[in-house]
């Protein structure tokens, strides 16, 4: 009986290790596409605007990896 719920802790630390990554995947991409955005609308009203969006769910992923690093101590607090 233990090892099964061993088995099912350990499918669960998977999915969120997956889910994690996808995170880490998402913020990067976002980022590279911010940058992107920056470079082709240099001194443009229309730069900003395009990015907040993406600035704001760069905002929400990172709260997001915070709970899963804080889960699986990923960080370390000075």
């Amino acid at each position: 009986m233990m090892k099964s719920s061993k088995n099912g802790s350990l499918h669960s630390d998977d999915t969120s290790f997956d889910h994690y990554a996808s995170l880490v995947s998402a913020e990067i991409e976002l980022i590279q596409r911010v940058f992107e955005i920056r470079q082709n609308f240099t001194n443009s009203s229309d730069s900003e605007r395009l990015v907040e969006p993406i600035l704001q769910r760069i905002s929400k992923i990172k709260s997001e990896k915070l709970i899963f690093e804080q889960k699986f101590n990923l960080i370390i607090l000075s």
